[in-house]
C-alpha cells in the first residue's frame, strides 16, 4: 500500500497539515521540522499524490504535445526538445499522434484538457485545428505562423526554404522542376509551394500547374507521385520534394525506372532528417533546426503557464541549404 500523509504524520507524531506544509517548502515550517519530514517521507518511500496536488495549487505540472506524425524523423527531434526543456522544469508530457486527422486532434485537445494540463505545444494540422475551443489554458502553435493574435508560435519559414531550394536548382541549370508536396490545406506545404512559385517567377521560369503534384508527407506518396509522373513522361528534369520523406519515395521511383540521380534528375527535399546524410542517400534538402524548435515552443508556453498575461510571442526560424550529391 502506498505511503500517504498521514503516514509520515503518525510516525512523526505531528499533523497532517504540518507534514503537507513542510513538503512544500512553507515558510511557516521550521528548517527543522521541513528536515525531519523530507527525511522520514524519504525513508518511507513516499510518493506525492500529483493528482492531489494539483487540485490544491491548480496546477498539474504537465503539458500537452500534439503532433501529426509521429513516424516521420522530423518530430522525435522536436518532441526531444520539447520532453528535455519541460523536465528540466518540473514538468511531464503526454505525447499525442493526431496522424492528420482533424477529428483526432480535436479529441486530443478535449482529452488533454480533461487531464488538467498546464498548456498545449500543438502541431496544427491545417485551418480547422484553429477553430477548436482551446483557448481555456495557454497554447503555443508550432509550424504555422499565420495564426490568430492570441497564440504564441514557433515556425520555420518554410516560403524561404521552398525559395532556396528551388532557386538552387534552377542555379545548377533545371527549369523543368517539380513540386512534389504533402497535403494541399497543410500550411507548411502551401508556404513551401509558394516559395517556389516565387523562384520560378524570379528566375523568368513560366509556372507549368502539371508539374505540382501533392498528396501526404510520406515516403510512399513521394513513390506514387513520380512513378506516375515518369509513366505520363513528364519532362522534369529536377524535383523539389515537400519533406524528406517525400524525397526518398521520389528517389526510389527514380531508380527504379533505370535513371541516375542527378545526371537525369536532381532531387532536393525538405526538413534534413537523419537519413538524408547517409552516404548512400546524400540528399540535397532544407535544414530545420528541429530541437530548438521543441525547446523555444517550450520554454515560451512555460512563461505563459506562470504568467497568464504575459504578451503573446512569434518565433520565425531561419532555414538552411545543405547541398548533397542528389543535386550536383
Amino acid at each position: 500500500m502506498a505511503v500517504t500523509i498521514k503516514d509520515i504524520a503518525k510516525k512523526l507524531n505531528i499533523s497532517y497539515a504540518t507534514v503537507s506544509r513542510a513538503l512544500r517548502d512553507s515558510p511557516e515550517i521550521s528548517q527543522d521540522t521541513k528536515e525531519k519530514v523530507k527525511k522520514a517521507a524519504k525513508e518511507m518511500n513516499y510518493q506525492p499524490n500529483a493528482i492531489a496536488r494539483g487540485l490544491v495549487t491548480k496546477k498539474t505540472k504537465t503539458i500537452g504535445l500534439i503532433l501529426p506524425d509521429i513516424t516521420n524523423p522530423f518530430y522525435p527531434q522536436v518532441a526531444r526538445g520539447v520532453e528535455e526543456t519541460a523536465n528540466q522544469e518540473g514538468y511531464s508530457v503526454f505525447l499525442c499522434n493526431s496522424n492528420y486527422e482533424n477529428e483526432k486532434e480535436k479529441a486530443y485537445i478535449d482529452l488533454l484538457i480533461s487531464k488538467k494540463v498546464d498548456g498545449i505545444i500543438l502541431a496544427p494540422i491545417g485551418e480547422e485545428s484553429l477553430k477548436w475551443n482551446h483557448r481555456e489554458i495557454p497554447i503555443v502553435i508550432i509550424g504555422r505562423k499565420n495564426v490568430c493574435p492570441q497564440e504564441n508560435f514557433v515556425v520555420i519559414d518554410d516560403k524561404k526554404g521552398g525559395y532556396l531550394a528551388t532557386e538552387h536548382l534552377i542555379k545548377n541549370g533545371h527549369s523543368k522542376i517539380m513540386f512534389i508536396g504533402g497535403k494541399e490545406k497543410v500550411e507548411s506545404n502551401k508556404e513551401r509551394l509558394e516559395g517556389y512559385k516565387l523562384a520560378l517567377n524570379k528566375n523568368g521560369i513560366q509556372l507549368d500547374a502539371n508539374l505540382i503534384r501533392n498528396d501526404h508527407f510520406k515516403r510512399e506518396s513521394g513513390h506514387i507521385l513520380m512513378k506516375k509522373a515518369l509513366q505520363e513522361g513528364i519532362a522534369a528534369t529536377a524535383v523539389f520534394a515537400g519533406n524528406d520523406l517525400l524525397a526518398l519515395g521520389v528517389l526510389q521511383a527514380i531508380y527504379e525506372y533505370g535513371l541516375k540521380v542527378p545526371q537525369d534528375i536532381a532531387v532536393v527535399g525538405f526538413d534534413n532528417i537523419p537519413t538524408a546524410e547517409l552516404p548512400e542517400i546524400s540528399l540535397t534538402t532544407i535544414a530545420q533546426p528541429k530541437y530548438k524548435m521543441g525547446v523555444l515552443a517550450t520554454q515560451m508556453l512555460l512563461v505563459k503557464i506562470k504568467n497568464p498575461t504575459h504578451r503573446c510571442e512569434s518565433i520565425i526560424l531561419t532555414p538552411e541549404l545543405i547541398v548533397r550529391k542528389t543535386s550536383i
